[in-house]
């Protein structure tokens, strides 16, 4: 009998995975085939011109651009706040102390909520203030959506850190700083993958800059103004009537899938680096 439960759990685990796969692959070949005709370097490297709407020239890079800003300076400013709240979690206050049970409680309760209602809270906050939609209005609400995502990867890895190595460090004569800087040490494979999955949801969420970042067809030059996003201009593209047009939304679905890409595998690579820095 025990066997038999093996052999079936066995082959519900590979079923399943062979399933994830699938569908993955078949999502990366329909946009592969439908995008990769249309794609082009002028595409890439081109603002949109006149008419690109309607299917002449011009290209993309305002979209990049304005994906990279956006990603880039949301990833800096969740880092700063993330990583001092999860030391403060596992190494100020007690690990299982209610505060720090109640405060992952919340994080795990804004980790699920829909990115629209951040982009709709983050349009509330713009319009109280008297703030238009900007980059700034963008990166702070695509910050507030990676947050809990960054502070709960991080958090579990600083769950596995011993107590021990914190006091061994102390006994030693370091100083706070000193012992913030080993602790740091040991996070760096969480902090990687943290980035890794909060890249994944920034990068490639249209509801949440939808009503913050705006769209303009030029590169942001100051946080105030306006930013496009390549989740949006594939919006954009897609409900255009022109199907040459909406063959350029599929590139860019191949542009965003290219990015996402490298920087997944650019932070496995890194990842696997700095836990050779592990003890």
């Amino acid at each position: 009998m025990k066997k038999l439960e093996e052999k079936f759990f066995k082959i519900l685990m590979i079923g399943s995975t062979v399933m994830i796969l699938s569908i993955l692959l078949f999502i990366l070949y329909v946009v592969m085939k439908k995008g990769l005709p249309s794609l082009s370097w002028e595409m890439i490297s081109q603002l949109p011109s006149g008419g690109f709407y309607l299917g002449k020239e011009g290209g993309i890079l305002n979209a990049i651009m304005g994906s990279l800003f956006l990603i880039f300076f949301s990833v800096i400013i969740s880092l700063m706040i993330s990583v001092p709240v999860v030391m403060y979690l596992n190494f100020t206050l007690r690990r299982k102390s209610r505060f720090a049970a109640f405060a992952r409680l919340t994080f795990d309760v804004l980790f699920g909520i829909p990115s629209i209602v951040y982009g709709a809270f983050g349009f509330t906050v713009m319009i109280f203030f008297g703030l238009q939609a900007s980059l700034l209005g963008g990166i702070i609400a695509v910050s507030m959506l990676i947050i809990p995502v960054m502070i709960r990867s991080i958090d579990e890895v600083a769950l596995l850190i011993p107590n021990d190595l914190v006091e061994a460090t102390k006994s030693l004569g370091a100083t706070n700083y000193e012992t913030i800087k080993v602790i740091i040490r040991q996070l760096l494979p969480g902090i990687s993958t943290a980035i890794l999955l909060s890249v994944g949801r920034g990068i490639g969420d249209a509801a949440t800059v939808l009503f913050t970042a705006g769209y303009t067809d030029s590169i942001p030059t100051s946080m105030g103004q306006p930013t496009a996003t390549l989740p949006l201009a594939i919006f954009f593209q897609l409900s255009s009537p022109v199907e040459e047009v909406q063959n350029r939304a599929y590139a860019a679905a191949v542009v965003l899938t290219v990015i996402i890409l490298t920087l997944s595998f650019s932070a496995r690579y890194f990842s696997r680096k700095l836990s050779k820095n592990k003890i």
